[in-house]
Parts: C-alpha cells; sequence; structure tokens
C-alpha cells in the first residue's frame, strides 16, 4: 500500500471520529498558537526597535555618565557642557562631525483647558541632524534661539495633537511649561517607534541654555555647574565609528584624570553595540518563551499519543483482517504513523492560523505591533510534525507487532 493510500486511510478515519479528532489536535492547535503569537510578538518588537535604531543611524555614538564608578564624594561624576564643547573640537575628535548635549526631564504643559504631563529635552541646533529629527511644520531650534536663551519649544506629534489638538495649527501658539510662557516654533515628524518603552512623538525640545535658566535652573545649584545628561555625537562615517570612540575616550579620560578603562567615569555607545545588545537579549527572550510554549505541544503529542493506542484498540480486528489478506508489518505502521502525523500537522496548521489571529487581533489593539515570520511558521509546523511522528511511533510499532490470529479473536 503506497503513502497516498495510507494518507486516504487516514483522513477517513480522522472524519470518521470528528469531535475525537478534534479533541486531540486541541493541545496541538493551542501549543502551535502559542508559539507563533509569541514569536510575532517579540519579532514585532525587535523589528519596531531596530527600524528605529537604524533611522537615527549606525555612526552616532552616545556619551552618558557611568552609573558604576563614583568620584571622591561618593556621586556619579556628571558630564559636562564644556565636555561636549571639548568632544566637538575638530583638532581633539577629529572624527565626529557634529556634538548635540542634551538635559531631560518631566514638565507639565498646559493650553487653555488642557494640561498634559511629558518629557522635555533641553538641546541644541544639532540634536535635528544628530538624532534624525524631521519638522513636519514650523522649523527647528536654532543657535540664535540658544544664545538668547528664548522661550521657544519644539513638539513631538503626539504631544502636539494632545495638548493643541492640531499640529499644523499649533505652530505659533503659546503654551505654558510649568507656568512658563512658551512659542510652538515647530512640530516634529511623527516617527510612531519607541525608543525602550518612551515614543520619541512624546517629547517636547527647547534650546539647551533655556532649560538650565528658564526650567531646570536646580541642576546649576544641583551639579556644581552646567551637566548634560547624556551627548550625542555624529561621526563622520559609519567606517570610523571605532576610531571616534577612540578618541572620543582619550579626550575624556583627559579631562577627568583618568588613564585605565575600568576607571572611566563615562561610557561610550554606538548605536551598533545598542542594536547588537537588543538583538541578542529579544532573540534569547523570544526562544525562552517559544520554548514555554512548546510545552503545549508536547502535552498534545501525549493526547494523540493516548488517542492513537486507542485507534489500535478499536481496530484490532481490522488489523489482523489485513494481515490475513498479507498486509506487511511495515504497511500497517506507516498506515497509523501517517495518521498521528495528519493529526499534528492539521493542528499545526490549524494553530498557525490561531496565531496569526491573536497577533492581528493585537495589532488592532494598537498595544505593540507583531509580525508572523516566515521563520516562525515553518519552525512551528515542522515541530508539531514532529511531534506527530514522535507520539505515533509507539502505537504504530504496537499495531505493526500484533499477532494476525490473536487480533482476529479479539473481540
Amino acid at each position: 500500500m503506497g503513502i497516498l493510500e495510507s494518507l486516504r486511510i487516514s483522513l477517513q478515519s480522522i472524519g470518521a471520529n470528528k469531535m475525537r479528532s478534534l479533541l486531540t489536535m486541541l493541545g496541538i492547535v493551542i501549543g502551535t498558537g502559542a508559539v507563533i503569537a509569541l514569536m510575532s510578538a517579540g519579532a514585532g518588537a525587535q523589528a519596531a526597535i531596530s527600524s528605529e535604531l537604524h533611522g537615527i543611524g549606525s555612526n552616532v555614538l552616545m556619551l552618558y555618565p557611568n552609573f558604576t564608578t563614583i568620584n571622591s564624594t561618593g556621586d556619579v561624576k556628571q558630564l559636562t557642557l564644556a565636555d561636549a564643547q571639548a568632544i566637538a573640537d575638530p583638532a581633539q575628535v577629529p572624527h565626529v562631525s557634529a556634538v548635540a548635549p542634551t538635559v531631560d526631564g518631566s514638565v507639565t504643559g498646559t493650553y487653555g483647558s488642557e494640561v498634559l504631563g511629558f518629557q522635555l529635552q533641553g538641546a541644541t541646533e544639532e540634536l535635528a541632524m544628530v538624532r534624525n529629527h524631521r519638522v513636519a511644520y514650523g522649523r527647528f531650534i536654532s543657535a540664535g534661539d540658544d544664545a538668547v536663551s528664548a522661550r521657544v519649544v519644539v513638539l513631538g506629534a503626539q504631544v502636539a495633537d494632545r495638548l493643541i489638538g492640531d499640529r499644523e495649527s499649533a505652530v505659533g501658539e503659546t503654551i505654558r511649561l510649568n507656568g512658563i510662557p512658551f512659542k510652538v516654533i515647530g512640530v516634529l515628524q511623527a516617527k510612531g517607534g519607541s525608543m525602550f518603552g518612551m515614543s520619541e512623538d512624546q517629547f517636547a525640545i527647547v534650546p539647551l541654555s533655556t532649560a538650565y535658566t528658564k526650567l531646570f535652573p536646580w541642576r546649576v545649584q544641583a551639579y556644581g555647574g552646567r551637566t548634560v545628561d547624556l551627548i550625542y555625537a555624529s561621526v563622520v562615517d559609519a567606517e570610523s565609528v571605532d576610531t571616534a570612540v577612540a578618541e572620543l575616550q582619550q579626550v575624556m579620560r583627559q579631562r577627568q584624570g583618568t588613564y585605565l578603562p575600568e576607571d572611566d567615569r563615562f561610557t561610550v555607545t554606538s548605536q551598533q553595540d545598542v542594536l547588537g545588545a537588543f538583538d541578542q537579549v529579544m532573540g534569547i527572550m523570544t526562544t525562552f518563551l517559544a520554548a514555554i510554549a512548546s510545552i503545549s505541544l508536547l502535552v498534545g503529542g501525549i493526547g494523540i499519543m493516548n488517542i492513537m493506542l486507542v485507534s489500535v484498540t478499536e481496530r484490532t480486528r481490522e488489523i489482523g483482517l489485513r494481515k490475513a489478506l498479507g498486509a506487511t508489518r511495515a504497511a500497517i505502521l506507516s498506515q497509523f504513523l501517517i495518521e498521528s502525523i495528519v493529526l499534528s500537522v492539521i493542528g499545526g496548521l490549524t494553530g498557525v492560523g490561531l496565531g496569526w489571529a491573536i497577533g492581528m487581533i493585537i495589532n488592532q489593539m494598537g498595544a505593540f505591533r507583531t509580525l508572523v515570520t516566515p521563520q516562525s511558521v515553518l519552525l512551528a509546523v515542522s515541530f508539531s510534525l514532529l511531534v506527530g511522528l514522535f507520539f505515533g511511533i509507539y502505537p504504530a510499532l504496537r499495531a505493526a507487532r500484533l499477532n494476525p490470529i490473536d487480533a482476529l479473536r479479539y473481540e
């Protein structure tokens, strides 16, 4: 008997016991659906963050305080505006083309009766180029704004939507930040992504000097000068990233009086480092979650084995009759093994559909983006096939080894 004939008989057997077959496949369906849903969520998150990081550029460096080292007073060594100016000096760091120091804090914005809390960033005009910010309406902050500590603000897309209601008409309006009036001079294009849980569309940007003097004047007293939270540096090209990192480290060590890497009171990270670390973490997390979900597949496999053993018992006389008519052990073995595999694969394909549907529902809810990849589908279906093969071997062998005389006598 050929494979096609065995397949036909298997489908007939499955169709003859629809409810039992459905319940048997349920574990495989749930397991495969869970694998697809979890892997699609992980792939979606990975794609979103990767897209955002690539959008910023692979030649961007980030300099921030090293929170694992402390100074003589027991505090973290803060970066200063003078550090940013030194890094921007082409004589000291020739492979850096632009530098953007930033300070960050929370503010409360008001416009009419609307009140909204959001993150605010004080920065220089170079931030637009370094972070690839594009202005949808109006303009970005300028060096002139920074020179006079102008009370002007550029809003992220979501901030403009929620506080003012319309992005285009927001330009020229006056809002209050912590009670201080600011003129809206621009609204950024929506990026839609999120950087580690906080969308850039939910930020607003003011001139760096304005942040020091108007919104966060406590920083000067608390840190003993004009400190910055983060310094972005754009490297001249992607091939010069390592060279720029070495130049930047040398300048900072000279300024901080350290010489060994373990004594550094700062950390330099490239977008490539961040992307590589994130991909590694997400890969491990997705694999771990998929492995947990695969337990359901194993439980489903046990269910298939149990039902196949029941099927062998119910069809003992049929097996004896077929053997008496000349069916070989291989034919009996293949028939029951194919039936087990068909049950598992149908359950796996149904589970793929279930997982895809769950992903679509999550996308519609807007919680986050999921992405069903061909690799995840192939993995889930292949695993379900292997489950059917593995857990179908014992019942199939038991059927193949039945003595035809004893089988025909079975009541």
